[in-house]
């Protein structure tokens, strides 16, 4: 007789996910001889003897610290007992919407995120107080976090100037917690871009290799943020700010960009060759290794024999190096005995170059193949390799246009590509007809290219610095272009400004709103009906906006594990806070679709058709709980609340076993309570 799956009214995780937890379970599974019985902790003694010669004991290394750096690492460890609460009233097509506006202290935003989007990012884009002297600089509390975020919010905040006199390390305590929370957001092909400017990057480099590694850093790109440097600047007027990079894994490469007229101009076809080409080195590196491939090749036109430079060899294998001959005359592989030169050009001694290699020479009398190559000459569509100065130069092998494909970026963006500040003020006097409410935006060209070489049509997008949401207009754009689906999450503390927009959220959010009419408008413009009229791509311009704060349980009454007999849900919350705080809690995407649902009159709440399903109405019965289970949504996971079973012990046990029965049919169904 099979046993009875077993399912538990377990209690709801409150507490956000720790990442460093994760990797020491990880060296737990690594190195179980160091994990101390009974307490499972690790035993960093016994660590260091498994590891024997590969652990540096020495009293001298380096080292990048500060003062408070170990409570800036501890703060990127304590788990936040926050929640996220939704602000449907702020929001723009909330039923639809993939993207989220979060407005809250970002190191607390970080926490809770992590087990809803661990591994899921795939570009972040930050720009941070670039730490001038007159920039606020987050002052994060080691105690109640949530009281210090409210003492925060709505003020404007103070600034941190060059005569305090930890001025750099209240900038790197500020920034270290919340790019190791980051970090553990990236997917693994994922990339972070950070703006700064010579005031921290120095220090950025240093904090950003220590935590996503040296080996991962990508580049420092200049990006040229204006077009006019100023002459009445005193020393050297900076004309760039640093654009640092660095990927999750290591060997990250970017996607290439799109190709300039300015480039595709230098492509032509001299010899009337079908395609537009350019001429290219017909070598590659690695001689020594490639003996095969070092060889003579004789010129038609002359005689003479040509070889690879010094250290190269040729760029194909023989066989298609012969054919691509052939199109000038006849040639034939042969013996010339020429091993000291092969071994000079390969750089070792010649009793050690390979005896096998033969030359490509002519197959006809020098005479005779000039004629042929004479005439491939005239009548044009030359092979592959040809012959310089009309034959009598070297070889030079033909690059065709359409086989380079995009081109490369490098880290040197100018402003004629990328935008400039004085470009990213008009796109918001534009938006704000006339006003400026943001002081230091971003051009979104700017964002575009980071997407262009990061992201594909579904990628997520995170800012958690996000100011004037410059990012979220970016990725409308991106997805305008190329109809893709791209997600963003953008962060943002609602710091009063003096703009008379209120907060900084209310700006960011009233940004993205106009901006979505004008791309909608745009869109409506270039999609005129036409003889095969289709439906343009659904573009999200809609967000949901979730605002930071305490947690929706009396967290006074409240330790996980007791037995609970009483409501601990805080009077004034609803039903839709609740609910987010669970799939929190449970690692679920914030912007799953929600659904209310009804049976025999009672109302419940499903998300994605059955991910999670809320039963937090009085009144609940067990014919419920069947109906939720045999309908399509079949449920993963079921949150009831203890106030919903009051004193009924037997219900409680009647809606567990109704749950086993339907994991005995192959359903595996998750309940918590609180």
């Amino acid at each position: 007789m099979n046993e009875r799956p077993e399912v538990k009214l377990d209690q709801l995780d409150t507490e956000s996910q720790n990442p460093d937890s994760s990797r020491a379970e990880r060296l737990r599974e690594l190195f179980p001889e160091a994990v101390t019985e009974g307490t499972g902790d690790i035993d960093f003694d016994k660590l260091r003897e498994l590891l024997g010669e590969h652990i540096n004991t020495g009293k001298e290394r380096y080292a990048f610290t500060w003062p408070g750096k170990h409570e800036a690492i501890r703060q990127s460890q304590t788990p936040s007992t926050a929640t996220l609460r939704p602000l449907k009233e702020k929001s723009v097509d909330w039923d639809t919407t993939e993207n989220l506006y979060i407005e809250g202290d970002n190191l607390e935003v970080l926490k809770l995120l992590q087990r809803s989007y661990h591994g899921q990012v795939d570009m972040i884009y930050i720009d941070p107080p670039y730490n001038t002297g007159n920039d606020f600089v987050y002052k994060d509390s080691f105690g109640d976090t949530i009281e210090n975020y409210r003492e925060q919010t709505g003020q404007e905040h103070a600034s941190n100037p060059e005569t305090n006199g930890r001025f750099h390390s209240n900038w790197l305590n500020m920034m270290y917690p919340r790019l190791r929370l980051a970090r553990e957001l990236l997917a693994p092909t994922g990339v972070i871009f950070i703006s700064i400017d010579d005031h921290e990057s120095m220090n950025l480099r240093k904090a950003g290799d220590e935590i996503f590694g040296e080996n991962c850093f990508v580049a420092d790109i200049a990006w040229q943020r204006t077009y006019s440097p100023r002459n009445d600047a005193k020393g050297i007027p900076s004309e760039v700010e640093h654009i640092l990079v660095w990927s999750r894994m290591p060997n990250w490469n970017p996607h290439k960009l799109e190709r300039t007229a300015e480039m595709d101009a230098k492509y032509k076809n001299p010899d009337n060759d079908m395609q537009a080409w350019t001429s290219d080195n017909p070598f590659a590196p690695g001689a020594a290794t490639h003996q095969g491939m070092v060889y003579a090749i004789q010129n038609p036109f002359t005689g003479n024999l040509i070889y690879p430079a010094n250290t190269s060899c040729w760029r194909y294998q023989q066989d298609q190096m012969l054919d691509y001959m052939n199109g000038w005359c006849e040639y034939k592989l042969e013996d010339i005995h020429d091993e000291a030169k092969r071994a000079e050009i390969c750089g070792i001694p010649e009793e050690d170059v390979r005896s096998n290699v033969q030359a490509i020479m002519l197959a006809q009398p020098l005479e005779e193949s000039r004629q042929h190559a004479q005439a491939v000459l005239e009548r044009g569509q030359w092979p592959r390799f040809y012959f310089t100065k009309n034959g009598l130069g070297g070889i030079r092998r033909k690059t065709y246009l359409d086989s380079v494909g995009g081109r490369l970026p490098t880290n040197f963006w100018p402003y004629a590509e990328t935008g400039h500040t004085d470009e990213a003020k008009k796109e918001i006097k534009r938006l704000f007809e006339g006003k400026m409410p943001f002081d230091t935006p971003k051009p979104s060209r700017l964002i575009r290219r980071m997407l262009d070489i990061t992201t594909d049509k579904n990628s997520l997008i995170m800012d958690f610095f996000s100011g004037s949401a410059t990012t979220a207009d970016a990725v409308m754009q991106a997805n305008q272009k190329d109809d893709g689906q791209r997600r963003y999450i953008l962060v943002q503390i609602p710091e009063e400004t003096t703009s008379g927009y209120g907060t900084l959220c209310d700006i960011g959010e009233e940004r993205i709103r106009r901006a979505a009419r004008n791309l909608t408008e745009e869109q409506v413009d270039t999609n005129q009906p036409t003889l095969e009229e289709t439906e343009p791509a659904y573009l999200d311009t809609g967000f949901r906006v979730f605002a930071l704060d305490s947690s929706n349980l009396k967290s006074d009454e409240y330790t996980p594990g007791q037995e609970l007999d009483i409501d601990l849900v805080k009077r004034g919350r609803t039903n839709d806070d609740l609910l987010f705080e669970v799939m929190l809690r449970w690692g679920l995407d914030l912007s799953l679709p929600v659904e209310t649902k009804e049976c025999n009159g009672y109302e419940y709440l499903s998300v994605a058709e059955g991910e999670l399903v809320c039963c937090m109405n009085d009144g609940l019965t067990v014919e419920v709980i069947e109906h939720i289970v045999n309908t399509d949504d079949k449920p993963r996971r079921v949150f009831i609340p203890d106030h919903v079973f009051g004193e009924q012990n037997n219900l409680k046990l009647n809606i567990v076993d109704a749950l086993r029965r339907a994991s005995s049919e192959g359903q595996e169904i998750e309940l918590r309570t609180v």
